[in-house]
């Protein structure tokens, strides 16, 4: 989408600049595809409620407002306890603000007019939330469209969703003072709630010791060959297997497996190193939505039902690719009581590996016409995490794949 002429939201200096017309197009989205739903009737208008501005516990200390995601989708408003109504026939926005009494000037600032915020988001009218039931009584809408479901991976009901940086760190406890040996950080900076996602894998030291190379090397062997695989029409739990079948090669040839990489993959061994599914849809949350519409089945096998979405690939599509190899003994110790699977394992080679932990890699990217955008920029090779590490060569050259 074109940067439109219009107000739009934007945080000074080098950030970016998104225009409110993109909320504009998100609504008239909606009512074209709820007008074209034969159960959807004329005459009616969708009312979203936006995230309540809430206090720790019992204080008066303020919790940090995040705007509830589907509001954010339809309208791009930064400020709590609003809410928006969208008439489907005509595509007319309603934005309902609080009416805020004048002491709020005193402590809080400024109280803005309504017409205020008719500018600032590039909406029909405001109105205000004490003035809700009389503005819609007077539209007599034949229903009220509102928001009701379940997480498919959270079995949570509409709840507001949010995401922080998860550090995990594996610690050698076989010496007297335990050192970090190795660091996995699943982080992601957020911008107008738009989120990322990034997994990034190193040792703590600065060095790769030969076995942490060689994991290493497999989960971005499987990352970049994924990414290059992918173009409108793949299917995902397709990239999911290719994952799987690549990190058993590499297993084989570092010594830990052995036989038929085939059967190996009718055995699910794949999952016994990344139970986790290969990827999710990002977006306004870090999970968003959309990955199991109607129509589209989750795969009920180890590893792939843990997939968020098994959907084929479209243009626009903006997705994680998340790889990873992990040694949970938990994992392996059903694997190694499972004649089906143990017979796959040299199990000295495996000993060495316990306690390893994992090597994740996480890029975010998005399906153009003909392949895929990076848009993840960080040190991804061994050469470059350690150049960087030591403070040599900061410079880096992204992986670039068809686009």
């Amino acid at each position: 989408m074109a940067v439109a002429a219009g107000p739009s939201f934007w945080l000074g200096n080098e950030t970016l600049k998104v225009p409110l017309a993109l909320f504009a197009l998100n609504r008239q989205r909606l009512c074209e595809r709820l007008r074209a739903s034969p159960a959807v009737q004329a005459r009616s208008v969708v009312l979203l409620q936006g995230g309540e501005e809430t206090q720790r516990y019992c204080t008066d200390t303020g919790v940090l407002f995040r705007q509830e995601s589907f509001f954010h989708w339809a309208f791009g408003v930064t400020e709590p306890n609003c809410y928006g109504a969208i008439d489907v026939d005509t595509g007319k926005s309603i934005l309902f603000v609080p009416r805020l009494p004048a002491s709020h000037a005193t402590w809080m600032g400024k109280i803005h007019s309504k017409e205020h915020f008719k500018e600032k988001y590039a909406v029909d009218d405001v109105q205000y939330t004490d003035e809700i039931a009389s503005v819609l009584t007077s539209q007599s809408p034949s229903v009220l469209l509102t928001l009701r479901g379940v997480n498919t991976d959270s079995g949570s009901i509409c709840r507001e969703a949010s995401f922080e940086g998860i550090s995990k760190f594996n610690v050698n406890n076989t010496i007297l003072h335990p050192e970090i040996v190795e660091c996995l950080f699943d982080m992601g900076g957020e911008y107008y709630c738009f989120s990322s996602d990034i997994t990034c894998s190193f040792p703590a030291n600065g060095k790769f010791t030969a076995d942490q190379k060689a994991i290493y090397e497999a989960v971005l062997r499987s990352c970049r060959a994924v990414m290059s695989a992918m173009k409108p029409g793949v299917w995902w739990p397709d990239m999911h297997r290719l994952a799987d079948r690549i990190h058993l090669e590499e297993l084989v040839r570092i010594g830990v497996l052995s036989g038929s990489i085939d059967t190996m993959l009718q055995a699910h061994l794949g999952a016994v190193f990344m139970p986790h599914g290969l990827g999710h849809f990002l977006g306004i949350d870090v999970h968003d939505v959309g990955g199991y519409p109607e129509g589209v089945e989750r795969i009920d096998e180890p590893g792939l039902r843990s997939l968020r979405t098994a959907r084929r690939l479209e243009p626009g599509m903006v997705l994680t690719v998340e790889p990873g190899i992990y040694f949970i003994d938990h994992l392996l110790d059903e694997a190694l009581a499972d004649p089906a699977r143990a017979c796959f394992f040299n199990r000295d080679v495996l000993q060495r590996f316990r306690g390893f932990g994992g090597v994740r890699i996480e890029e975010d990217v998005v399906v153009t016409n003909s392949g895929m955008e990076l848009l993840t920029c960080v040190p991804r090779t061994v050469e470059e995490i350690e150049a960087c590490m030591a403070g040599r060569d900061k410079a880096f050259t992204p992986f670039s794949g068809p686009q």
